[in-house]
């Protein structure tokens, strides 16, 4: 265990950069010039994502009183961008996939601001003691180029080889749901005294998270005016967040394994609760 543990935040960026590819091989610039198409969905999506998923687990910590080392860990969750697996929710529960895809590879750059802003704030509220260091700019550009370098070379290979992206779409997808799920599973473990000590409370607080994330992406964008498959679309893209870039910058930015354990949760949460309000939604009548 002493050997993997010190291998993890190399397999952990290894693994992520091969996610983001898999990631690029499913963009193109045309996802971009298509938010052109659906200003105020993207606004919306945009504002939910930056602004109020952030003040939704702020309200959560004071509310639930969490202990410091998870608060910062569930900001770095809220202020992680759309996961992979929100196309598939989306694609199976009728949302707008070609909206997904979009707003994920916005939220992914964006994500190279707003996530290292929101960490440091979430550093400096919570752990005025200095047990975790702040990001330093050397760790940011780490976290640039884990996420934009290989969504890039992705976007690339897929114009020079357009079929070998079409082949690999699924495989990439069923890897990026392991590579989630092998992760959270080996942070769970190896904090496994930790997190069956806090658990009363870490569990409930992260699933409200997840809860409020889908529920909110849904309901703001139908009162907004949007259709019901924009509407679950947006809910997707907020409520399924890419919790392996908040465990690897856990791990391997800030080097501490219990600010992971929120994010190692929520990956293994979010399943269920996404399966269940996709249910949810396709129950409920209106376009």
């Amino acid at each position: 265990m002493t050997n993997l543990t010190a291998m993890l935040p190399t397999l952990l960026l290894l693994a992520l950069a091969l996610v983001m590819f898999g990631l690029g091989l499913s963009l193109s610039l045309d996802d971009f010039k298509r938010l052109r198409e659906h200003p105020r969905s993207v606004l919306l999506a945009l504002g939910l994502q930056t602004l109020v998923l952030p003040a939704a687990a702020y309200g959560l910590i004071l509310l639930f009183g969490m202990e410091p080392v998870f608060a910062v860990g569930l900001m770095l969750l809220a202020a992680s961008p759309g996961g992979v697996s929100a196309n598939l929710f989306s694609h199976l529960f009728g949302g707008n996939v070609a909206m997904n895809i979009s707003l994920t590879a916005v939220n992914t750059v964006l994500s190279i601001a707003s996530l290292p802003l929101i960490a440091n704030w979430a550093i400096a509220t919570f752990m005025q003691s200095g047990q975790v260091v702040p990001l330093q700019f050397g760790k940011v550009l780490e976290v640039v180029g884990v996420i934009l370098l290989p969504v890039i070379i992705g976007m690339v290979v897929r114009v020079k080889a357009p079929g070998f992206s079409e082949r690999m779409g699924s495989p990439m997808k069923l890897f990026s749901a392991l590579v989630l799920a092998a992760f959270a599973l080996l942070a769970i473990v190896k904090e496994w005294a930790a997190l069956t000590a806090s658990f009363a409370s870490l569990g409930p607080l992260v699933l409200a998270f997840n809860l409020i994330s889908l529920l909110v992406g849904y309901y703001l964008s139908r009162a907004a005016g949007l259709n019901k498959s924009m509407s679950t679309a947006i809910s997707f893209e907020i409520g399924i967040h890419n919790s392996t870039l908040a465990i690897y910058v856990a791990l391997s930015v800030l080097g501490n394994l219990q600010l992971a354990l929120p994010a190692a949760l929520y990956s293994v949460s979010m399943y269920l609760t996404a399966t269940l309000f996709g249910l949810l939604v396709l129950r409920r009548k209106g376009g």
